[in-house]
């Protein structure tokens, strides 16, 4: 009895020091791929709309978040000022009162600088089963998603928690 005891507790000890070890590993190791530099919580910092006349507008009243993960979910959550909508130029589809919010799964191409989110829940139900693709940038700690539709002339920039 002692004897299992004795090798219970190396095994626990020996977990633990891999745990550990494994978990400083991680903080240590500097981003290298895309998927590993997307992965995490992002707060917006704003958004920017180019008009049709060709002039930008940022804003940074809207307030949101998004989560990647690195099994390959996400979330995003986006509300925008009291009384306004999503900035439009007729084309953005993806909020209802002021508010956008989806869930699902995303698929990352660094060749293209593309992700694609595969809608499985939303706020707004014509969303629900469709893959919306994003180009992104990294820029100065910086997340730049960009619509990868023609008509949509917006960039969110993202920045982490």
């Amino acid at each position: 009895m002692k004897a299992l005891l004795f090798w219970t507790m190396a095994v626990i000890v020996v977990l633990s020091g891999l745990s550990q070890a494994q978990s400083t590993e991680k903080k240590d190791v500097s981003p290298g791929s895309e998927k590993e530099k997307l992965v995490g919580a992002w707060r917006l910092a704003w958004i920017e709309v180019q008009g049709a006349d060709g002039k930008v507008t940022r804003t940074t009243a809207a307030k949101g978040m998004m989560i990647y993960t690195a099994d390959g979910r996400m979330s995003v959550q986006v509300r925008f000022p009291r009384l306004q909508s999503a900035p439009s130029n007729n084309s953005v589809e993806y909020a209802q009162g002021g508010y956008e919010s989806s869930f699902g799964s995303y698929d990352m191409d660094e060749e293209t600088d593309t992700v694609t989110q595969h809608i499985e829940g939303s706020n707004v139900e014509a969303n629900v089963g469709k893959d919306i693709q994003r180009m992104y940038k990294f820029s100065d700690g910086h997340l730049i998603l960009r619509s990868a539709r023609p008509g949509e002339r917006w960039a969110g920039t993202w920045e982490r928690y």
